[in-house]
C-alpha cells in the first residue's frame, strides 16, 4: 500500500525567483504540496532569459508541477489577491531583497492576521538583519563575499567561480528544511511562523577543510599567510593522494583519507615498498609530502584510459571517480534508473534531462513530473475554482492588468 506523500495537503503560494526559492518549493512539490507559482505579468526574471546557450533551461529544471498564475502586487486589487490566496495557503515563500513585501502592504504582520497558521519563508543574500542586509546578491557575489571564492582555483592562479551554483541551491536546501521545521512545530502549537535563510550563512560551513586550516594556522583574525587556494588537493592539506590525475583519454580523481585507502592503493599499484615506507605511514606523512605522493599516483595512473583504471580500483574500495562531462552525466544510467532523471520532452525546450528530488521517502512512488507550465497557464483554475472569483470578474482582473 503506498504511503501517502510528506506534504500531501500543503499549499505553497511561491514567490521564488531565480533559483534559491524555486528550488526550495520544487523539494516541497516533489514531497507532494501543491505549489502556486506566482509571476508578474511579464514572468520571473528565469522565463525571460534568451534560450542562447540554454540560459532559459533551468526554470523548466526548478518549476516541475507547479500551478502558474499572473498577479501584478503593484496593484491594491492584486495584493488583496494575495491575501485572500494566504488566508487558504500553509505557506508563502519569496527570495526577494528584504523587506519587500512590507513595502508592498503584504508583509508577514499582515499575512499572520488573516491567518495565524500561515509560515512565510524568505530568502535572501545576507538575511533581515545586519548591516548587509540591503546588498544586492546574486550566486557568485555569495561566492565572493563569504571566502568560498577564496579557496577555490591554483595557488598560482586569481580566486576563481566554483562552477556549480552552490550558493543559490545551498539556500534553497536550507529554506526547505526551515519551511518543514516550521510545519512540524505547527503541529504542536498550531501557528504559523516566520522563518528565513541567508545564503551568505548557507554556505559557510561548507568551507570546514579551508577554516580548518586557517584556524589550525593559529591566525584568529589577521591576514592569511598562506596559500589558501589549494587547487584540486584537500583543502585542509590533510590527505594525499587527493587529486585529480591525468590518464590517457582524460582525468580521475583518486583519494586516500585513511591508512586503509593508502595501503589497498599502494598493493593494487604494486608498490608493496610504500606500504611499509615510514615517510608515509600516516595521513599527516602523507599529506606533508604530497607533491612526491602525487608524482608516484599520477605516473601509475597516467599508464591508464581514465574507465580502465576506475574499474581496477573501485573492487578495493579505493576513493575514486572519473572526471565526467555534462553528456555523460545527463545520459547516466545509474540517475536514470534510480529516477532521478528522465527523459522529457518539453513543449518549449524540447528533450530535456528532467529531474526529481534527491530526496526520497519509503514506499511513495517517485512523482510523475510535469512540465514547467506557461506563463498564467492556471489563472482559471487557481482563481477562478480555487478562490472562486467568476469568469467575468477574471475578465475585467485581465483588462486591468491584474492578472
Amino acid at each position: 500500500m503506498n504511503q501517502r506523500s510528506p506534504l500531501q495537503g500543503i499549499t505553497v503560494l511561491d514567490l521564488g525567483q531565480i533559483y534559491n526559492g524555486p528550488y526550495a518549493t520544487f523539494l516541497m512539490g516533489m514531497a507532494g504540496a501543491r505549489i502556486i507559482k506566482i509571476e508578474p505579468l511579464e514572468g520571473e526574471s528565469m522565463r525571460q532569459r534568451t534560450l542562447i546557450g540554454g540560459a532559459a533551461l533551468p526554470f523548466a529544471m526548478l518549476n516541475s508541477n507547479k500551478q502558474a498564475v499572473t498577479l501584478n502586487l503593484k496593484t491594491k486589487r492584486g495584493r488583496e489577491i494575495l491575501i485572500d490566496m494566504a488566508r487558504r495557503a500553509d505557506v508563502l515563500l519569496e527570495n526577494f531583497l528584504p523587506g519587500k513585501l512590507d513595502k508592498l502592504g503584504i508583509g508577514y504582520e499582515v499575512l499572520r492576521k488573516v491567518n495565524p497558521r500561515l509560515i512565510v519563508a524568505s530568502g535572501s543574500g545576507y538575511g533581515s538583519t545586519g548591516p548587509y542586509r540591503e546588498y544586492p546578491a546574486m550566486d557568485i557575489s555569495i561566492q565572493a563575499m563569504s571566502g568560498a571564492m577564496s579557496v577555490t582555483g591554483f595557488p598560482d592562479g586569481p580566486p576563481t567561480k566554483i562552477g556549480p551554483a552552490l550558493c543559490d541551491f545551498s539556500c534553497g536546501i536550507h529554506l526547505y528544511g526551515a519551511v518543514v521545521t516550521a510545519l512540524y512545530e505547527r503541529e504542536k502549537t498550531g501557528h504559523g511562523q516566520k522563518v528565513e535563510v541567508a545564503m551568505l550563512d548557507a554556505i559557510y560551513f561548507s568551507l570546514a577543510s579551508s577554516l580548518g586550516l586557517y584556524f589550525a594556522s593559529g591566525n584568529y583574525g589577521g591576514p592569511v599567510d598562506f596559500p589558501q587556494r589549494t587547487g584540486n588537493t584537500h583543502s585542509g592539506k590533510a590527505s594525499a593522494p587527493y587529486s585529480v590525475y591525468q590518464v590517457s583519454d582524460g582525468y580521475i580523481a583518486i583519494l586516500c583519507t585513511n591508512n586503509k585507502h593508502w595501503i589497498s592503493l599502494t598493493k593494487v599499484m604494486g608498490r608493496d615498498d610504500l606500504t611499509s615506507d615510514p615517510r608515509f605511514d600516516t595521513a599527516k606523512k602523507r599529506a606533508t609530502l604530497s607533491d612526491e605522493v602525487d608524482k608516484i599516483v599520477g605516473e601509475y595512473a597516467a599508464r591508464f584510459k581514465r574507465d580502465e583504471l576506475f574499474a581496477i580500483l573501485s573492487p578495493h574500495h579505493i576513493p575514486c571517480a572519473p572526471v565526467r562531462d555534462l553528456a555523460e552525466i545527463t545520459n547516466d544510467p545509474h540517475l536514470h534508473a534510480r529516477g532521478m532523471l528522465e527523459w522529457m520532452d518539453h513543449p518549449k525546450y524540447g528533450r530535456i534531462a528532467a529531474a526529481r528530488s534527491p530526496l526520497r521517502f519509503e514506499n511513495q512512488e517517485l512523482t510523475k513530473l510535469k512540465p514547467s507550465a506557461d506563463l498564467g497557464a492556471h489563472n482559471h483554475e487557481v482563481y477562478g475554482e480555487w478562490l472562486g472569483i467568476s469568469d467575468e470578474e477574471l475578465e475585467i482582473l485581465k483588462s486591468e492588468k491584474v492578472i
